[in-house]
């Protein structure tokens, strides 16, 4: 990997080169920062200054991915990666996206429900069947009916005992067949 410094000697003397001087040597009489005015003054320059320094990034990217493929994926891949992109030159970094598409298919265990959260959908699933909160299928006041079933699930899980009549007792049976 290229030093700063070392990189803006070379982006030098190619401004040098744009400018139809040897290899620094007008650099030296007239200064980095007319060549530089004078080479990007026409399109051509212009162009031709865009590609380099295309070229010198497309090189630095190539060789940062390169270093990155033989830490993470091995020295067999880090080649294959090499001989891809000098047969099939892309402007994206391959290694990159390899070590993603590695990731991307590995399994991701689900997320568990405890025990507490299953007897208040149980709750609330009887909630929904009753008439308490409103019609069948329908709840009209969820924020008490979710406070009536957490709260009795709560209870139950402490162990209190079921409620005797009502809504709270239906809530109550249907969480502690969870619970137990």
């Amino acid at each position: 990997m290229a030093t700063l410094k070392e990189r803006l000697a070379a982006a030098e003397a190619q401004l040098a080169f744009l400018a139809g001087a040897g290899l620094g040597g007008a650099v030296g009489s007239i200064g980095p920062k007319p060549i530089a005015r004078a080479a990007i003054a026409t399109p051509q320059g212009r162009a031709v200054l865009a590609g380099i320094s295309y070229t010198a990034l497309k090189n630095e990217l190539d060789a940062r991915d390169l270093e990155f493929a033989e830490q993470e994926l091995g020295p067999e891949f880090a080649a294959s990666i090499a001989l891809q992109q000098k047969l099939q030159p892309l402007p994206v970094p391959l290694a990159r996206f390899a070590e993603a598409g590695k990731t991307a298919g590995a399994k991701t265990r689900k997320k568990v429900k405890s025990k507490f959260n299953k007897a208040v959908s149980a709750g609330m699933k009887t909630v929904k069947a009753s008439t308490s909160f409103g019609k069948k299928g329908k709840i009209t006041n969820a924020k008490k009916a979710f406070s009536t079933v957490t709260k009795t699930a709560s209870r139950i899980n402490k162990g209190a005992k079921v409620a005797k009549s009502g809504i709270t007792r239906k809530i109550g049976l249907a969480v502690k067949k969870v619970l137990k």
